[in-house]
């Protein structure tokens, strides 16, 4: 009886002393992130990393606007160094990776997403993320500047909110081709759904992505051990996995 009672309040004081980390992160990172998380959880179960995605753009507005975020991911380091020069992050900008771009399409659509650009004049509708606010929707805007077409197939858009909004359009079919991140390409849904073609990184600017501990969370321990097993060796071959380029690797 005593001995039950005792493993209950030590579970209580576990649970008491557990610290939420909560990370805002490009939505390009959903399935690495992800595995990074969990592995990280098994070896700190006293800490839950909370992970929400979006567009880097829209994730730094809602910083700026007092988003109660610990951690800041961006799929382009100029977010988080604005926002470490307006004092919203306060650990120095620091690239955790560099993303690929392809052109996706289905299986059964009958399209070779290598024969491009000819294959977007094959397309009614063509998915790319939101160029305002997302990263790899101004390098897929860069791609279509840089090939001559962007002109010819604007008005067959279909614009993603961030990239993950594109990658559903183009695997539900309601896009026949999209442009969307390597790391998306990859997982095993799209894998099994669809082909796709791997954008020579010429046509666009290198899309260097970055991360930096919020105002927010400087004065938690918890979030410190994260931002740390983020550049560990076990988390950098999950990026691998997942098509990122390591910063400073080819």
């Amino acid at each position: 009886m005593l001995r039950s009672l005792l493993l209950s309040l030590l579970l209580l004081f576990g649970l008491s002393k557990a610290e939420l980390i909560r990370v805002f992160a490009a939505a390009d990172l959903q399935y690495a992130l992800k595995e990074i998380a969990d592995i990280y959880q098994k070896e700190h179960p006293e800490d839950k990393v909370e992970l929400i995605f979006g567009s880097s753009g829209k994730g730094t507005a809602q910083i700026k606007s007092g988003a109660p975020y610990h951690l800041f991911f961006s799929a382009n380091m100029k977010y988080v160094e604005e926002l470490y020069r307006e004092g919203y992050v306060v650990t120095k900008p620091k690239p955790y990776a560099v993303g690929r771009l392809v052109v996706w399409v289905r299986k059964d659509s009958g399209l070779d997403p290598s024969k491009f650009p000819q294959v977007l004049f094959q397309a009614k509708k063509i998915a790319i993320a939101n160029w305002e606010h997302a990263p790899y929707g101004r390098a897929a805007k860069q791609v279509l500047e840089n090939y001559g077409v962007f002109d010819k197939v604007k008005d067959r858009l279909v614009l993603g909110e961030n990239v993950s909004q594109t990658a559903s359009f183009v695997y539900s079919g309601s896009a026949d081709v999209g442009l969307i991140p390597l790391s998306l390409a990859i997982s095993e849904n799209m894998k099994k759904a669809g082909n796709y073609w791997l954008v020579p990184e010429d046509k666009h600017a290198p899309i260097v992505q970055g991360y930096g501990i919020t105002k927010v969370g400087e004065n938690s321990q918890a979030v410190k051990r994260f931002y740390e097993f983020v550049g560990s060796p076990e988390a950098r071959k999950i990026f691998v996995k997942y098509g990122f380029v390591l910063p400073g690797e080819k």
